[in-house]
């Protein structure tokens, strides 16, 4: 992942070196291809390109077109060929991906984002027509923040350098309750002053004025109907052997993650096929595979071990059970800046030391994730979409045969199922916390009622007169999946571009155009992704059965790091800000200590943000002494 950096003085007026030179220090961490710097009429630039393909070694960033157009580009575009047709004139082969977006942008404007298909996120400077542009694709794969002020703007991949020279950081409650919920929206970052350009949209600030647009979105109309199972599965194979495919494009080995569940081995082995075949362009596949042999209720060895059989070599095995405390929460307080509540500041623990190694031996420069597999492909076999879209479309004769069928596979009554269905028709505010939504109990009240959006993971309830509700469902599970990856910053070690298969937005577009009684039927979840890849996946992990367990890691790090826990708990900030109520926390860490059953990650969550709080209050950020304020109430 390359990491960008702008700052755009509206007076004209350079960047001083020194700030300059601050926010150099904290980018040289990621400059492992060098780096490079554009100033003029008062805006400064840097760039550390990360060169994963054969094309971006041709590059030069930032790029300045002809026409005075500076644009610096981070990702992969996918569909080069088609972009490429599309502009109608003839460029050179091997042109790097930024020069493709650059003469689109020439040609087409803004419209140029919705044609671009990849994982991306690009700045586009106007020196004479004082405009910037600021955009990311349409699941939100890569970062980009940005600071606006009535004396000029800064972006940047990475949080830290937009807290230069701030003399007090403003907290974001909302981020914190998404936070300690169900992450928090793509467009928000922990600090009120600095936002994140969110997913599908472009930020366009002109002449002082800011606006955000979106470019893109999910067609709700689109159809897909097949007249047999064989066809469905058949266009399954065809769009995920693209999705990986496209994911492939690198000139060194590729790393996959590979845990022995349904996604990742499916991404595995269906890169091994387009490798065999010559339609990959990495010129080899490895796969990095984690265990803890202290889970008795998770083996993962026998099912990733399968897919290695199969591929005919072993990858690398990680014990992640064998480093003493299973997080690095405890070991932070000594760290740099912590820039959200989840970040580590370049702490490497012994797993990270492990891969990182295995990574540089083998020049990996992309890694691929499975992320996203659960919430797309039917990972979880609820039958509330499929039964709300027959009861929208009043196919009640149908609806009562599911109704059967789901009751039986489910062992509840029919009656029951019916009238969640129609629950979900409510309006959040009337319907209440679902049960995997109660918020924790240790918060305190006020701070739930005023962000009680983002507790409901900012679902409004499905419309019954809009778009089919298993589409809608499809949204707000892609919408938790771009929460996810919103809320991480890029780490610097070990230097890896992680890329998400199953994310991929021709994918995307396939399954939510397709029946939902494709996707999961009662007893078959991920009926189709089952059916499609048999031949392609081992048996062994087709077959497999979801198993629902507690990991005893946070137990044993708690347990471990005890005198330091007791410690957070005492003196909470986050209880000083309204947010804790640090009694009833320390009750349940108590009762967490002893092994008891309770919501263990809004606790390790909770953990995390006061260590986080705690280690922003005195911390210095660029050389600078922090306060932190937030309402109702405020440290200093």
């Amino acid at each position: 992942m390359s990491v960008q950096f702008g700052r755009w003085n509206f007076a004209g007026q350079p960047a001083s070196r020194e700030y300059l030179g601050e926010v150099h220090k904290v980018l040289s961490a990621y400059a492992i291809d060098g780096d490079t710097c554009y100033s003029s009429a008062g805006i400064d630039i840097l760039y550390c390109p990360f060169q994963a393909t054969r094309e971006s070694r041709n590059e030069v960033q930032p790029h300045v077109s002809p026409s005075g157009v500076v644009l610096t580009w981070d990702g992969r575009l996918d569909n080069r060929s088609e972009i490429l047709a599309g502009l109608g004139h003839c460029l050179p082969p091997g042109l790097p991906d930024v020069a493709i977006a650059c003469e689109a942008y020439e040609c087409f404007g803004t419209g140029c984002f919705s044609k671009f298909v990849g994982d991306w996120a690009l700045s586009i400077c106007h020196p004479r027509e004082r405009l910037l542009i600021l955009a990311k694709d349409a699941v939100g794969t890569r970062a980009l923040h940005y600071r606006f002020e009535t004396t000029g703007v800064t972006w940047s991949t990475l949080l830290e350098p937009l807290l230069l020279r701030l003399q007090s950081l403003d907290l974001d409650e909302e981020y914190a309750a998404g936070w300690l919920s169900f992450f928090p929206a793509p467009e928000r970052t922990p600090y009120s002053a600095v936002q994140s350009v969110p997913p599908s949209c472009f930020v366009c600030i002109e002449n002082g004025r800011r606006s955000l647009s979106r470019y893109w979105d999910f067609a709700p109309r689109k159809r897909i109907r097949y007249r047999s199972d064989a066809e469905y599965e058949e266009h399954f194979r065809a769009v995920f052997a693209s999705a990986v495919g496209r994911r492939l494009r690198a000139d060194r080995p590729v790393l996959a993650e590979l845990s022995g569940g349904m996604d990742s081995s499916s991404i595995v082995s269906m890169a091994d096929q387009l490798i065999a075949t010559g339609e990959a362009e990495t010129p080899r596949l490895d796969t990095v595979s984690y265990f803890d042999d202290s889970e008795p209720h998770l083996d993962e060895r026998p099912f990733f071990t399968e897919v290695e059989k199969r591929r005919g070599q072993s990858g690398c095995h990680i014990d992640v059970g064998s480093s003493g405390s299973s997080s690095p929460l405890f070991e932070a307080a000594s760290l740099a800046f912590l820039s959200t509540p989840g970040s580590t500041g370049g702490q490497v623990t012994e797993v990270g030391r492990q891969l990182a190694a295995y990574v540089e031996s083998n020049g990996h420069r992309v890694i691929l994730s499975g992320i996203g597999g659960d919430e797309v492909t039917g990972g979880v076999p609820t039958p509330i979409p499929e039964l709300q879209d027959l009861l929208s479309r009043a196919q009640l004769l149908t609806l009562a045969r599911q109704l059967k069928s789901w009751a039986l596979a489910k062992r509840e009554p029919w009656f029951h199922l019916l009238l969640d269905t129609a629950r979900h028709f409510l309006p959040t505010s009337l319907a209440g916390f679902s049960e995997n939504r109660i918020p924790a109990p240790w918060l305190e009240q006020g701070f739930v009622r005023r962000n009680r959006t983002a507790f409901q993971a900012y679902e409004t309830g499905i419309e019954l007169a809009g778009p089919l509700p298993s589409f809608q469902h499809n949204l707000n599970a892609l919408d938790m999946v771009r929460r996810q990856i919103g809320a991480s910053e890029p780490a610097a070690w070990p230097a890896l571009e992680r890329r998400y298969p199953l994310l991929d937005r021709s994918f995307l577009e396939f399954l939510f155009a397709i029946p939902r009684q494709q996707v999961v039927r009662p007893g078959e979840r991920r009926s189709l992704m089952r059916r499609a890849l048999r031949g392609v996946v081992p048996d062994k992990v087709l077959s497999r059965r979801r198993k629902a367990f507690v990991s005893r890691a946070p137990f044993r790090a708690i347990a471990h790091e005890w005198t330091t826990v007791l410690e957070l708990s005492r003196g909470m900030v986050s209880a000083s800000l309204g947010w804790v109520n640090e009694a009833a926390f320390s009750n349940f860490l108590s009762k967490a200590r002893q092994g008891q059953p309770l919501p263990l990650v809004a606790l390790m969550r909770t953990l995390y943000l006061e260590l986080w709080l705690r280690h922003i209050a005195t911390r210095r950020v660029g050389g600078h002494p922090t306060w932190l304020s937030t309402t109702p109430a405020s440290l200093s």
